[in-house]
């Protein structure tokens, strides 16, 4: 393989088995994408095929700023081999559970920091500086005092420490060399310029591109087709030809995991609102509907994976979503994010930005309200998303949102495993309960810390199927109960800790149970009603 042409600025294209044969024992190698979207599935491929042909590369340094994978089979689950990964260095697992239960048997070393200080930490790598220092974290189990971003046992090496700066704790996140980059774009000129112009997602991949440069390593781009120098627009190209020593082309290269491609997630096209997917009628619809009535005109707000997903399609639903501005952590900002394997790619937006800047903004307070997900909620008003059961999740990119936006709002059933619940004609029907209890005294791992969030008098709200909660200075208070439940039988009786009810405890909207538009523009909350200050 010829290096690049230094009278020409020629990049050389060349295989993907010759693109991982670059890749030595030990070395770190970071991927870029998130989720399904933007990953270099063809180079992966290649990684796996070459490693089980040749046993080699071994002990590599795995890193991704997003989980990698389709939650099954591809991506980062392709690379789950023994001997291949030696430590994998992600903000999630979810996405790849076969390196995960790897994790899990302590079979490799596993980290999940924080998706935005891993974004931002790119870009601090890329700069010399020494790593991100932030709040970010702080009393979850990112701080080292309690695990140190940690997910197997295995996992000595300290990357994250506390630091004193001016009498205020933070935490350093620390920067590590990187050897080889594997990243995607749409298009490469001759002279190895990248547009991202197809692509759903922006990322991280220039500062990903500039830190391999750095640490002396090498940036390997895999891209559907080859244009000629000079002939690329030049406001599309996100990665510069002096950043790139290596093209793979892969031709049958998708969008996303699910989607083969879409005009409206690469910015081509808007799409009708009648067009924009609804929700089937379930529980998860009545959980959204629910979380939307807590938006106001105005507000700029996140939609976390999972059950949150579902309230910016009940905004489109509703006809209020041009109303506020809907945010996704990967850099979607306006229109609508998109939902399951496209999670990160977004419709009828205003701008897809880079992550790391989309993380400055939420990490600033840009944030008036984020919509997430709960898994496990304690007497503490702490939240867990990051482990339970028999599976390592990672935060993603909740600690960021959770600790920056104003109001966060958790979503989640009461109970989880066997729950059969139905929405009836403005009233909840709960079946057969579930067998376990997402309510309990103390969370196995601390994704959010209640106590955090009361010294910076954030205003925190629980939403479930069958009530409503808020955190108090007191504790967790229960302020609304849906029509047809149980107060004792079906809420408190599947908590296992006292929570206060609210001297004026409410049934919940029963238009939320019901199969028809709640005419939610008709009612919109005044945008007076949204808190302006800041978090400090």
């Amino acid at each position: 393989m010829r290096a690049k042409d230094k009278r020409t600025g020629e990049v050389p294209i060349i295989t993907a088995k010759q693109a991982v044969s670059l890749i030595r024992d030990g070395d770190c190698v970071y991927v870029g994408g998130s989720a399904g979207v933007a990953i270099p599935e063809l180079i992966i491929d290649a990684l796996r095929d070459v490693h089980s042909e040749q046993a080699s590369p071994n002990n590599l340094m795995l890193v991704g700023t997003v989980a990698i994978g389709d939650w099954a089979t591809t991506g980062f689950n392709k690379l789950a081999a023994p001997g291949l990964v030696r430590r994998v260095v992600a903000s999630g697992l979810n996405n790849c559970p076969a390196l995960g239960r790897r994790a899990l048997a302590n079979e490799i070393e596993a980290y999940t920091l924080p998706q935005g200080v891993l974004a931002q930490l790119a870009r601090e790598n890329a700069a010399g500086r020494p790593g991100v220092i932030t709040k970010v974290g702080l009393r979850t189990f990112a701080d080292p005092r309690i695990g140190g971003c940690r997910q197997s046992e295995r996992s000595k090496e300290d990357m994250v420490s506390v630091v004193d700066i001016e009498g205020e704790e933070y935490l350093l996140y620390k920067t590590f060399p990187i050897q080889v980059a594997i990243l995607r774009g749409s298009i490469a000129d001759e002279k190895g310029n990248i547009s991202l112009e197809d692509e759903a997602y922006v990322g991280e991949s220039m500062s990903i591109a500039a830190a391999a440069r750095r640490s002396g390593g090498i940036v390997i781009v895999q891209v559907k087709r080859v244009a000629a120098s000079n002939t690329l627009n030049q406001r599309e190209v996100r990665i510069p030809g002096v950043l790139v020593d290596y093209l793979v082309v892969d031709p049958d290269q998708r969008q996303t995991y699910a989607t083969e491609y879409s005009p409206a997630y690469a910015g081509k096209m808007r799409v009708p609102d009648g067009k924009i997917a609804s929700l089937p009628f379930d529980l998860r619809k009545v959980i959204a509907r629910r979380a939307a009535l807590e938006l106001a005109p105005g507000a700029t707000v996140n939609i976390g994976y999972g059950v949150s997903n579902g309230i910016a399609v009940v905004a489109a639903e509703e006809g209020i979503y041009r109303s506020v501005t809907l945010t996704a952590e990967q850099g979607v900002i306006g229109g609508i994010p998109a939902p399951g394997q496209d999670a990160g790619a977004g419709t009828n937006y205003d701008m897809i930005a880079p992550q790391p800047d989309q993380f400055d903004f939420y990490d600033g307070g840009g944030l008036d309200i984020a919509f997430l997900s709960s898994a496990e909620v304690d007497r503490h008003g702490n939240v867990n998303v990051s482990r339970f059961g028999d599976k390592i999740i990672g935060p993603g990119g909740f600690i960021n949102i959770s600790q920056g936006a104003r109001k966060v709002v958790f979503s989640g059933t009461l109970t989880a495993r066997g729950l059969k619940a139905y929405p009836d004609g403005g009233s909840l029907v709960i079946a057969d309960e579930g067998t376990v209890k997402k309510w309990v005294r103390d969370v196995y791992q601390i994704t959010f810390s209640g106590a955090f969030a009361k010294e910076r008098q954030q205003e925190v709200v629980f939403i479930t199927e069958r009530a409503v909660f808020k955190l108090t200075q007191n504790g967790l208070m229960l302020t609304e109960i849906a029509p047809g439940v149980s107060l004792e039988k079906h809420v408190l009786a599947n908590i296992e800790f006292q929570v206060a009810i609210s001297p004026d405890l409410k049934l919940m909207d029963a238009r939320i149970f019901k199969d028809e538009p709640m005419h939610l523009a008709a009612g919109f909350h005044s945008a007076a009603d949204l808190p302006m200050e800041r978090l400090t």
